[in-house]
């Protein structure tokens, strides 16, 4: 296996490519973010003598600027791991490389690649892909809709010039409209894709997760390949970090907030309603209170089992249980 680490930019894919694991030599290449700067990329490959499944590319999540390359390249029949940024970052502290630019970082993620070889990335099915815009789409509008009020709420204390007033009352009415039909759009979608469908109908069976819950779990679970109910919480950052170090260092666990903040702000509400009527997640609290964990440290414990339970309906298909979840 050759392996070949892609640093991504906007505009650039920086590569580096190694020819084995303890290969130190290299050659770099740089190409278009774009498809032909992609299709330009094949070429070189297929220049170099290596076909598509002795190819390990290695690429950081970069938002948005990834996805072409990671779908073509996937396409292509190349194999390609998706790795985590902060991991990257931690193995170039244990390389002692101190120098930061796009061919250095390239070379990172080739040697990352060849030592851990990371899992291969699946693409996510059409489905799921569409729904994660939908969704993306909704959180826009809806952090576009509290700007608004804000404006409106200053402009108000501020005296503002009803014509001021009035444009910001029409924004907010304007975004109301659009949110309601990208929800209706996200509900017929789902519906119209009976395993989509079906997965909703056994999130929504957990007391706590509501529709709008129940759709940022159906896509992130849709979008990603978790093995387990921890991974998962890992992945959105709500495992506890712990910080103690001999008879000096006794911090408070937190969070480790490594995930997407979008998820966890819509895991919060859910988890707090969660606390009162979810039997399994009351029990839950009734223990850490007793063992002094502060309601902050309840709350994130709330939010964590929540979507371990996610994951437990998706994964033996069944609705929720309360005597089902006691007896595990």
């Amino acid at each position: 296996m050759k392996y070949l680490g892609m640093d991504v930019s906007k505009e650039n894919l920086d590569n580096c490519l190694l020819r084995d694991a303890v290969d130190t030599k290299r050659k770099t290449r740089k190409f278009a973010n774009s498809p032909s700067g992609l299709a330009d990329f094949l070429s070189f490959v297929e220049k170099e003598g290596i076909r598509p499944d002795e190819l390990h590319v290695i690429m950081e999540g970069t938002g948005v600027y990834h996805q072409l390359a990671a779908e073509t390249l996937c396409d292509a029949g190349i194999t390609v791991s998706i790795v985590n940024p902060a991991h990257v970052k931690n193995f170039a502290r244990a390389m002692a490389v101190r120098t930061k630019n796009d061919t250095k970082d390239s070379f990172v993620l080739a040697r990352y690649g060849a030592l851990l070889k990371p899992a291969p990335w699946i693409p996510p099915p059409p489905a799921a892909r569409e729904l994660q815009a939908y969704i993306t789409r909704e959180d826009a509008i809806k952090k576009d809709i509290i700007r608004e009020r804000n404006r409106k709420e200053k402009s108000v204390i501020g005296h503002a010039l009803d014509d001021v007033l009035t444009s910001i009352d029409e924004t907010i009415e304007f975004l109301n409209a659009q949110l309601i039909a990208i929800t209706k759009k996200i509900t017929s979608h789902i519906n119209k894709h009976p395993d989509l469908k079906e997965d909703m109908k056994l999130l929504i069976s957990i007391p706590g997760v509501g529709p709008e819950t129940g759709h940022h779990m159906l896509a992130v679970m849709h979008t990603h390949q978790f093995r387990s109910a921890e991974q998962l919480a890992a992945y959105l950052g709500l495992v506890p970090v712990e910080r103690q170090s001999g008879t000096s260092l006794h911090a408070q666990p937190r969070l480790s907030k490594a995930g997407p903040k979008t998820m966890r702000a819509a895991l919060y509400m859910p988890a707090v309603s969660a606390l009162q009527w979810n039997p399994h997640i009351r029990a839950l609290k009734e223990r850490l209170a007793a063992k002094g964990k502060t309601p902050m440290a309840i709350v994130g414990a709330a939010m964590r089992k929540l979507v371990h339970l996610c994951f437990g309906v998706l994964k033996t298909r069944k609705k929720y249980s309360p005597e089902h979840v006691q007896l595990a």
